[in-house]
């Protein structure tokens, strides 16, 4: 279905050598070493290049935001996400320092927003209590906005790109999404999100639960699943996977709602999986789960469920350290060392 690229194994197999010629013990910077190996495939030469990089955010609002499963109103999309516009939010803090651009895309927010990509497929979804929250034409479309934003981005020379989302009422579309496609029950993948109540939560996962029942979405369909009781902002976080397997750019994994996103992606496009770099295990129930079918390790687990692309950030600065040592340390050869050897 879709074109894509090959990982070069070549290319990872030189990462690997030069790992293993840097004079220090063998495999002692872990899932980084990984990683930065996982990068060499993907860009296809073990010189790897993530100087130029940027959180690419999908903003989007969901109708089932009136059933009364988030802390805060749907006003609150629109104005976080020309705060992204403006530099103004957690993410865009945290960017500044590691000399990432953020670059907000309305895929679907309830009004007109200033100085985000306007990728609009309509003023938010339905409410999926009641009805399908898109139909599924608007699922491929928004899937497609992340497809095209990743090669707008690799055209301009974006070497990573880390996948951030804002949507009040994500959590809710996410776990939602989560519960068919893992075949688990909405209260073992369902979180707090923002920082609902307890009495918020019984609410939140009785909504997942109706909205299941009434669509019985195609768990062997993630479009029709997204389409069903998802969101714009999934969809075209699914897309932007896609995009870095058709494109050859590596995309990090976020927390629980990119997590998710990224799942979908891998069951449109198994390939897309080669692509992905996780970043951290979201405090979201079923993250971890949703990492382990992907076969990634998070090198961050902190608890975090900020969002926005923030654990991504967080990767790429501790991805600079890393790829400090890769470049700049002495080789065994360099200072005289016998070349440390892997053990039988």
């Amino acid at each position: 279905m879709y074109k894509v690229k090959k990982i070069d194994i070549a290319a990872r197999e030189n990462a690997v050598k030069k790992w293993n010629s840097i004079a220090k013990p063998l495999h002692s910077l872990g899932v980084f070493e990984d990683i930065v190996t996982d990068i060499a495939g993907i860009q296809g030469t073990h010189n790897v290049d993530i100087s130029k990089r940027c959180v690419l955010a999908m903003c989007a609002d969901n109708g089932v935001v009136c059933e009364g499963v988030t802390q805060t109103g749907q006003e609150v999309t629109a104005i976080v996400t020309e705060n992204f516009a403006k530099g103004e939010t957690s993410v865009c803090a945290m960017a500044r320092h590691v000399n990432a651009d953020v670059i907000p895309v309305d895929v679907g927010v309830a009004r007109d927003v200033v100085g985000a990509v306007n990728r609009k497929i309509s003023y938010g979804t339905k409410n999926m209590l009641h009805e399908s929250a898109m139909t599924y034409e608007q699922a491929q479309k928004a899937v497609q906005v992340g497809i095209d934003c990743v090669g707008e981005l690799s055209k301009q020379g974006y070497k990573i790109i880390v996948t951030g989302e804002m949507g009040i009422g994500n959590t809710t579309t996410s776990s939602a999404v989560a519960s068919v496609l893992l075949e688990k029950d909405a209260a073992k993948v369902t979180g707090r999100g923002a920082g609902l109540s307890s009495k918020g939560l019984e609410r939140k996962i009785e909504v997942i639960k109706k909205s299941i029942a009434l669509h019985k979405p195609d768990k062997n369909d993630a479009l029709d699943v997204i389409a069903k009781v998802g969101g714009y902002d999934i969809a075209a976080m699914a897309g932007a996977f896609i995009g870095g397997a058709v494109y050859g750019v590596p995309i990090v994994i976020d927390g629980f709602i990119s997590a998710v996103a990224a799942l979908c992606a891998y069951r449109l496009c198994e390939e897309s999986r080669d692509f992905m770099i996780a970043s951290h295990v979201s405090k979201e129930s079923a993250a971890e789960e949703v990492l382990k079918i992907l076969g990634k390790r998070a090198p961050i687990d902190a608890m975090m469920c900020l969002g926005e692309g923030t654990g991504g950030v967080m990767l790429l600065s501790a991805l600079d350290t890393a790829l400090c040592v890769y470049n700049e340390m002495s080789t065994f050869n360099d200072i005289n060392v016998e070349e440390y050897k892997e053990l039988e």
